[in-house]
């Protein structure tokens, strides 16, 4: 099962009102009754309902909050949506005595990405996305008509937008809706387009929208803006924005989950001695204490120095990866100082490379 919250286009922390809106717009949407043939459309039907019956349980939610999945719904392919809602979506586009189909287009649905640095990660920050998208034309108000000239109803299907063909059969009469040929389910005909937007009642502008960020996303996280993408025309409701996160590289740190590492040089006589190195991190400088004798590759870790998880609770950790440092040139006054520390350690004097000899020379020189 796909992330319901992502079916559904809404944030993990949408209200209940926020996710019954949208699971009745992308079912009306994607309806058989209005979409009928169209198998794909009854699968994204299908998935929408699933979605919805996992985030309209306050159990199931909570579940799949914590745990990432939940039990799947029966092989039947039964979706336990309520029936009320149901019935909004086979009778919210029709009046009371359903002789009139709401005529409409939803506007398009955007996607746009958001450049994050670690920083912001870590405070939160209010970010502006600018985008393009279709605006109601100023000239014609959205009607694609000429100012002053009305679409004129289509005569084929009387302005419903969908031509309803009755059909008996062995188990009674079957009602079938399509949509209309005439006028492709606007319910009207243009006789005079708009100079302006050339009758499609729509022009492409530029947008700003204010994105608010909490602490501790990660890339791929995607913030709904509900009805901030392109507007709809008639009937139709606005699309919806969706801002998609991506945290740039830091060549300062690699990210795993809410812990952040880092590789510190220390030198020969560090790493030997001991020393208190000072250690940067992401909103504060850190002094380690690196204890003598310290090996290349040992890991050090300060708690709590690393990023908030995204809904509260402590700050992951900052892990240090110690790398020696080693001298490739040494003056023969530190070479000497090397042969006696070995000496002083009981160990055979390193013989070094001999004069004149380059650094194959000295790798492969051939054993007497």
């Amino acid at each position: 099962m796909r992330d319901p919250y992502e079916v559904l286009g809404v944030a993990r922390d949408a209200g209940a009102d926020e996710i019954k809106s949208a699971y009745r717009r992308l079912a009306r949407r994607y309806h058989p009754d209005v979409n009928p043939g169209d198998e794909e459309a009854e699968d994204k039907f299908k998935e929408v309902g699933q979605a919805y019956s996992v985030l309209s349980d306050p159990e199931r939610k909570a579940r799949y909050d914590t745990f990432g999945s939940v039990d799947e719904a029966p092989s039947t392919g039964f979706v336990d949506t309520r029936f009320s809602d149901l019935f909004d979506i086979f009778f919210s586009g029709f009046d009371a005595s359903q002789s009139r189909r709401r005529i409409g287009r939803d506007g398009d649905d955007i996607r746009v990405d958001l450049q994050l640095t670690l920083d912001e990660v870590v405070t939160g920050v209010e970010k502006t996305v600018e985008y393009a998208r279709s605006a109601k034309c100023a000239g014609c108000g959205g009607t694609g008509s000429e100012k002053g000239q009305a679409p004129e109803q289509c005569a084929k299907c009387g302005g419903q937008g969908v031509v309803t063909q009755m059909r008996n059969t062995f188990i009674g009469t079957v009602r079938t809706s399509a949509t209309c040929s005439a006028c492709g389910g606007a319910g009207a005909i243009i006789r005079n387009p708009c100079g302006e937007c050339k009758g499609l009642g729509l022009k492409q502008e530029m947008a700003k929208a204010s994105v608010k960020v909490p602490p501790g996303v990660e890339s791929g996280l995607t913030v709904h803006l509900s009805g901030k993408g392109g507007d709809g025309l008639g009937a139709g409701q606005n699309g919806d924005l969706f801002v998609v996160l991506r945290i740039q590289n830091d060549p300062r740190f690699a990210r795993q989950g809410n812990d952040l590492s880092t590789g510190v040089t220390l030198t020969l006589a560090q790493a030997v001695l001991g020393d208190v190195v000072e250690v940067e991190g992401l909103d504060s400088d850190f002094e380690v204490e690196v204890p003598p004798g310290t090996q290349p590759g040992a890991v050090f870790r300060i708690d709590e120095a690393g990023l908030p998880p995204l809904y509260g609770g402590k700050r992951g950790n900052l892990v240090l990866h110690m790398r020696v440092e080693i001298p490739e040139k040494l003056s023969e006054a530190e070479a000497d100082l090397i042969r006696q520390f070995a000496e002083l350690r009981g160990e055979k004097p390193p013989r070094g490379k001999p004069e004149g000899a380059g650094l194959l020379g000295s790798l492969f020189k051939k054993k007497k």
